[in-house]
């Protein structure tokens, strides 16, 4: 099982990014996905999950109305689009996939992009 992260990149406060993560897994449409983030000097924390079929999505607070996450069963991806960055946004962004909730614990992990947002 591989999962693969990309998008991640360089923009300015009020900009807006959108990651990928495609997953090698023959029944991706059974995990539920989530999406995490690590800032330097942080521990990780969880951003964003979805359900299988899509239809239930949950956000950590401080993305909440920013950020919204989506996935594509059919191309075995889920997205994370990121609007309004802040600078507090600046980690690295990990995706992974589970089978138990939305916060975890999750099975695999992806391998990470980084985000940064200047000021």
């Amino acid at each position: 099982v591989q999962l693969q992260a990309f998008g991640g990149g360089l923009v300015q406060a009020g900009g807006s990014l959108r990651l990928s993560c495609e997953a090698s897994i023959r029944t991706f449409s059974r995990h539920i996905m989530g999406w995490f983030r690590q800032a330097p000097g942080k521990e990780r924390e969880f951003v964003a999950g979805i359900l299988w079929s899509g239809g239930t999505t949950g956000y950590a607070d401080s993305v909440k109305g920013r950020f919204t996450t989506s996935r594509d069963n059919a191309k075995n991806t889920v997205y994370l689009q990121m609007n309004s960055l802040e600078p507090e946004d600046t980690a690295v962004y990990y995706c992974a996939a589970g089978r138990v909730g939305m916060k975890g614990p999750y099975d695999y992990w992806g391998q990470g992009t980084l985000v940064t947002v200047s000021s």
